[in-house]
């Protein structure tokens, strides 16, 4: 009885041990086969990490931009300045255009009864000198002798200029009067000889034409006006006729050219209103006036205000960001004829800035392909730019792309 238990129980021993055995082999390689694969799995994973890692590095070569942005050179400046300018744009020192501009208005006042009424007819002439190239003076009433056999006379003095170079014979513009009142000095455009040069050489050579009909000339009953509505009447043609000269001259102002406001003068004269009454009771008021503006080439005027305020100015492209609000004063306005100006005095004061430009062009093309670290180099060569700074995309671009459309320079000018 026990021999066949202890049998039982080797056996059994063995059995358990056979299988505990063949357990553990069992679990070891689920473990190595798991590990493999987890290891597997991961390397996966790096691997497609890496890869678009690269992709991405690689795109960023072709998508790599920058961006600079600088702040110019400037210099602040104090204007009080004495200066002159020549009609001569060929000459070389500073010029100036002259702008003149023709305007009237007219206003209808409905009249309250009659009254005797002598009114003188009044025009415009322009005058013309083909005699030399000396500027001819006339006095205020000079005798003009009209196509109609009519005498007008020069409501100021006037200064003809002479001939240019060319045998243009010089011209200008007066106002005329009838030399008695009366319908009969109505006319439409006459042609004029100067009365007091019958007899001369100069008589054939000075001729006028008048510009428009000559109007206003009237004896006789016509509406009465009360003296304070035409005196009012007269204060608002003159307000909308420099209103309108204004708009027409600033309208015209070629480009790259400036007009002072200070520099524009308007003759209009309460004298030069006339009146036509009409057949309702009423009276029309005409004012004619005419605005003279002295133009300047701003590239010029700058030129001149940097050579003036730069020591040891160098020709750099400069300007000058509120030029135009400079303060200008006409200061030989008593000695000048603005209709046969030749050279003006002038003062212009105020404060601004004198800027800098930059070339974009140059400064892009100098950056091409050059290192992030070259950058300070590069801009030590451009003494009009205080400061810039570099930014690329990405960020870990080291080098300016060497296309142009990559490159982008922003210069912060002042407004």
């Amino acid at each position: 009885m026990s021999k066949h238990l202890l049998e039982d129980m080797v056996k059994k021993t063995k059995h358990i041990g056979k299988e505990t055995k063949t357990k553990e082999m069992r679990e070891t390689g689920e473990i190595k086969t798991n590990y493999a694969k987890g290891r597997s799995r991961y390397m996966l994973w790096f691997v497609a990490f890496v890869s678009v890692a690269f992709c991405l590095f690689a795109l960023s070569f072709l998508f790599s931009k920058a961006e600079v942005k600088i702040d110019p050179k400037m210099k602040d400046i104090v204007l009080n300045e004495n200066l002159s300018a020549n009609k001569d744009s060929d000459t070389k020192g500073l010029s100036f255009d002259l702008m003149v501009i023709s305007g009237e208005e007219n206003k209808n006042i409905q009249a309250n009864g009659e009254k005797d009424v002598s009114e003188k007819a009044t025009g415009t002439v322009v005058i013309y000198n083909a005699f030399n190239s000396s500027s001819q003076v006339l006095n205020i009433d000079t005798r003009l002798e009209g196509s109609n056999g009519k005498i007008y006379k020069t409501q100021t003095k006037t200064i003809v200029p002479g001939m240019s170079k060319n045998g243009t014979p010089g011209s200008i513009e007066v106002k005329i009067y009838g030399a008695e009142a009366g319908q009969e000095y109505n006319s439409v455009p006459l042609d004029f000889k100067i009365f007091g040069f019958k007899g001369t050489s100069k008589y054939s050579k000075f001729y006028g034409r008048s510009k428009g009909a000559i109007t206003g000339g009237f004896i006789g009953k016509a509406p009465a006006i009360p003296d304070a509505e035409k005196t009012a009447a007269a204060l608002d043609l003159k307000t909308a006729l420099q209103t309108n000269l204004f708009k027409k001259a600033t309208d015209q102002i070629p480009s790259g050219f400036i007009l002072f406001k200070d520099a524009i003068f308007i003759n209009t004269d309460n004298s030069n209103i006339s009146s036509t009454y009409n057949k309702d009771n009423s009276v029309t008021l005409a004012l004619s006036g005419t605005l003279y503006g002295f133009l300047f080439n701003e590239q010029k005027l700058t030129k001149k205000i940097a050579e003036d305020n730069i020591e040891k100015y160098d020709g750099s492209d400069v300007y000058v960001p509120n030029i135009r609000n400079l303060i200008f004063t006409l200061t030989n306005k008593d000695n000048v004829s603005l209709g046969d100006v030749k050279i003006i005095n002038f003062n212009l004061s105020g404060t601004d800035k004198i800027v800098w430009k930059t070339d974009i062009n140059k400064f892009t093309t100098d950056l091409l392909g050059k290192s992030k670290n070259d950058f300070n180099q590069i801009l030590s060569q451009y003494p009009n730019i205080n400061s810039a700074t570099l930014t690329l995309n990405p960020i870990w671009e080291m080098s300016i792309p060497d296309q142009a459309k990559d490159v982008k320079v922003i210069v912060n000018y002042p407004k």
